[in-house]
């Protein structure tokens, strides 16, 4: 791979505080600035915080190539896509997904009609905004009540878990005061939580199911990945989530989570890589929950422990993520 000016855009540093005496984690920023410098190319780093001056940076930046780490704008991650759009218009070279992939993605309950179009399971659901329904299903309780346009996790707590028609009303009512955007109701599959991640482009490729175990969580609490899970430090819910390769799942279940991931990936328009999330039910029927188009690519993350179960190392991971984003625009002249 030739040597390459690699401007690292991401968002600010909005990292939780840890004590003094504990070791300080890398961040995936400083993580992916290591392995690009240790193969020889030289890294900037590009805050985009949501602020004007931010965009005037991005407009001035010479760099061969962006790897693209934002996730939002500001303090509103739906303008994740708008991010990659401005990048389209200053002819801006970039890793990841571009407008239409991370638009589609995003808004959850078109991604579902559209991966059912292409036959792949998903939780049957409905979508409410307002007092107005915009698609719905027959739905059993309990449902998962999340809103339709947020990612990790957003808006999505313990209490997403309805039972009834009064939890389901008041949940709706909670996410429409704090998102003022529609509400996805989504058939609840009780089961387990696996990630499969694709790496590629025309000639995409599955890593192995890794499974996020839920085990830990006191009776009575609802096994989702819900933001105590995956954000809240320190609390039972957080400490004892462990991610492993689940070698007790059968392969042909595996085949099928896999073959399910690929055609989401292409089916999105998605680029480079990206995350699926499923739900597994008791009696190995796969269900495709979520697409993550902009994974997490920290040296711990879903994504990489998969990409680890498929033979490569975390400085090799993202080194291809780079080189598949260059052939990219190789093919486009």
């Amino acid at each position: 791979m030739a040597r390459l000016r690699v401007a690292i855009a991401h968002g600010p540093d909005d990292a939780p505080p840890r004590p003094a005496r504990a070791p300080r984690r890398k961040t995936d920023v400083e993580e992916i600035t290591l392995v690009l410098r240790r193969a020889g190319h030289r890294t900037l780093s590009v805050v985009v915080d949501g602020a004007p001056t931010c965009l005037k940076r991005l407009a001035s930046v010479d760099a061969d190539l962006i790897f693209n780490l934002v996730e939002g704008f500001g303090d509103d991650n739906t303008k994740e896509p708008h991010v990659a759009a401005y990048y389209d218009l200053l002819g801006l070279r970039y890793t990841g997904s571009g407008l239409r992939g991370l638009s589609l993605a995003m808004d959850k309950a078109l991604t579902k009609k559209v991966l059912a179009f292409h036959r792949v399971k998903t939780p049957k659901f409905a979508t409410v905004f307002r007092g107005r329904l915009d698609w719905a299903h027959d739905i059993d309780f309990p449902v998962i009540v999340k809103p339709v346009r947020e990612d990790g996790s957003i808006g999505i707590g313990f209490s997403a878990l309805a039972g009834s028609i009064k939890e389901l009303m008041e949940r709706i009512d909670q996410l429409h005061a704090d998102f003022n955007h529609p509400v996805l109701i989504e058939q609840y599959i009780d089961g387990r939580e696996i990630y499969v991640g694709v790496i590629g482009n025309a000639r995409a490729e599955a890593f192995p199911p890794v499974e996020l175990d839920l085990s830990h969580l006191p009776k009575g609490t609802p096994r989702i990945a819900s933001n105590e899970v995956k954000w809240q430090e320190g609390t039972r819910a957080y400490r004892g989530s462990k991610v492993r390769i689940p070698h007790d799942l059968p392969q042909d279940v595996a085949k099928t989570i896999q073959q399910a991931a690929l055609t989401a990936f292409q089916a999105l328009q998605l680029r480079d890589y990206a995350r699926f999330d499923f739900r597994i039910t008791p009696d190995n029927k796969v269900y495709l929950i979520e697409a993550n188009p902009n994974p997490y690519l920290y040296s711990g993350a879903e994504f990489i422990k998969g990409a680890r179960a498929s033979g490569r190392t975390h400085p090799e991971t993202i080194l291809e993520i780079v080189e598949l984003a260059q052939a990219r625009y190789r093919l486009r002249g």
